[in-house]
């Protein structure tokens, strides 16, 4: 398996290429960082908005690959962009009324089965770690999700939420705290 850091600078390297014209460096870009950007949408909007989202990030970020200068890793920057999406999205929602709250899973479950060549990690492991992470506060969640789902550093998870490292540090290790807490109350509640 390819170190993340490996995969990174060439992820790196592709996105400068891709900038500048080179269609096959874009295409290999978009199939080397694809799976990262759904599963990051999918743990912070939820699966049934994985697909829509990460053809948004995309659309929003291969445009701005002409100005890539790799002064952080594509990697950093694609994530990025990922979360300002999402963020987008959740605003957007929240701004217009909702006609119901109810999630489609079958259709969610379809839509992930008809794709799951694309993606190692299937739609069984994206809903166990979402029930798991449900109970987090967003900060939290997205924090765990960068570094201990995606394998982001923290530094990294830093740049992609614009925060300094500490922040990053501290909200991983309460993410944490919370999930060990929620783990014992499950415990004793069963027993």
């Amino acid at each position: 398996m390819e170190n993340p850091r490996d995969a990174g600078d060439t992820l790196t390297e592709l996105a400068i290429a891709a900038g500048k014209g080179d269609r096959s460096a874009l295409e290999r870009f978009v199939r080397m960082s694809q799976r990262d950007v759904w599963r990051l949408v999918a743990h912070l909007a939820g699966v049934g908005l994985a697909d829509d989202l990460t053809q948004e990030t995309y659309l929003r970020a291969l445009p701005s690959l002409r100005s890539f200068a790799g002064r952080s890793s594509a990697r950093t920057w694609l994530m990025s962009i990922t979360r300002r999406v999402v963020v987008d999205h959740i605003r957007m929602v929240s701004a217009r009324p909702r006609t119901t709250g109810a999630v489609d899973w079958t259709q969610a479950a379809d839509r992930r089965q008809a794709d799951a060549h694309d993606s190692a990690a299937g739609f069984e492991d994206i809903v166990e770690v979402n029930v798991l992470l449900g109970g987090l506060m967003p900060e939290r969640k997205e924090a765990l999700v960068l570094t201990q789902v995606l394998g982001m550093t923290y530094d990294e998870a830093a740049d992609v939420c614009g925060v300094p490292i500490g922040t990053i540090r501290s909200r991983v290790a309460r993410g944490r705290q919370d999930l060990l807490e929620a783990d014992e109350s499950r415990q004793h509640g069963a027993g």
